[in-house]
């Protein structure tokens, strides 16, 4: 049976049309979009649910010397290894179509059953990111809080809502694995002074923490813009590290690594005080 035109696709005997022709303000993203999701829907037909952007592009934050372009994919069924062979190969066609864009897209394939799980799920799934498909990515306790981020800002390419088909998590569920991810990613980087030496992971972790303190004692997790800003008024000595967080860009110099850590050593003691891993 023949497939239906790359603008539609049929889901459960509906016809679905692509939500979002120009999701974003910029061309070439727009192209890549609509190639990645022609590209699926070819290779993996029924077998795709809906596809979704989300990220700084979702809700506001994007900056196009420095965010990258984050993208899901949710799946009936696990794929076959035929099927990733062919999903590693359209990326690769992807990074050779849009070079400004190559280490910057990143996209998980997630099987629908798992979005009913709170915990992350013990069942890993495919990971495009670093110019790599990892066919067995597992998850971190950034799981409930990319669910909500899902949930609330995602922009639908093709399929049903993405809050249609995912609960919607308890906010303080997802503070406290907003803590959790803290614990587990970040504050062992006190202890790895060659990351901390490279200008992308200094600035990259300055966000990331003010997105925990926000996403703790805020209003939840946000753009790292919103995050950044809150954490600026709220801890103003912290200021002028996040501006130039802020400011870098690929190709620019940041050398900051005492305040970096200082500021690790901060995030720390505002987590504990507050009670939420109790």
């Amino acid at each position: 049976m023949p497939h239906p035109p790359p603008h539609c696709y049929r889901y459960e005997y509906i016809i679905v049309a692509v939500n979002q022709a120009q999701p974003t303000p910029y061309a070439d993203i727009n192209a890549l979009l609509a190639q990645w999701q022609a590209g699926l829907l070819s290779a993996l037909g029924e077998q795709v649910t809906g596809l979704y952007l989300w990220g700084s592009l979702s809700y506001g934050g994007f900056i196009p010397g420095r965010s990258d372009i984050d993208l899901q994919a949710l799946l009936r069924r696990p794929l076959t290894a035929p099927q990733l062979d062919s999903l590693e190969a359209l990326h690769q066609r992807l990074q050779e179509a849009y070079p400004r864009w190559r280490g910057r897209v990143e996209c998980a394939y997630v099987p629908l059953a798992q979005l009913q799980s709170i915990e992350p799920p013990e069942q890993p799934r495919p990971w495009w990111g670093f110019d790599h498909l990892y066919r067995e990515a597992g998850y971190g306790h950034e799981w409930l809080i990319n669910q909500w981020l899902l949930h609330h800002f995602s922009i639908t390419l093709f399929g049903p809502p993405y809050d249609s088909l995912a609960p919607e998590p308890a906010l303080q569920e997802v503070r406290r694995a907003s803590a959790r991810d803290f614990y587990r990613e970040w504050l062992g980087k006190l202890e790895d002074p060659q990351y901390l030496a490279d200008s992308h992971q200094q600035s990259y972790l300055v966000l990331n923490l003010c997105r925990i303190l926000y996403s703790v004692q805020g209003e939840g997790p946000g753009s790292k813009q919103a995050a950044a800003d809150w954490t600026s008024v709220r801890y103003p000595q912290w200021a002028g590290l996040i501006a130039e967080a802020q400011d870098w860009e690929y190709g620019s110099s940041m050398d900051r690594t005492e305040d970096v850590c200082a500021l690790i050593r901060f995030t720390d003691a505002q987590i504990q005080a507050s009670g939420i891993m109790d």
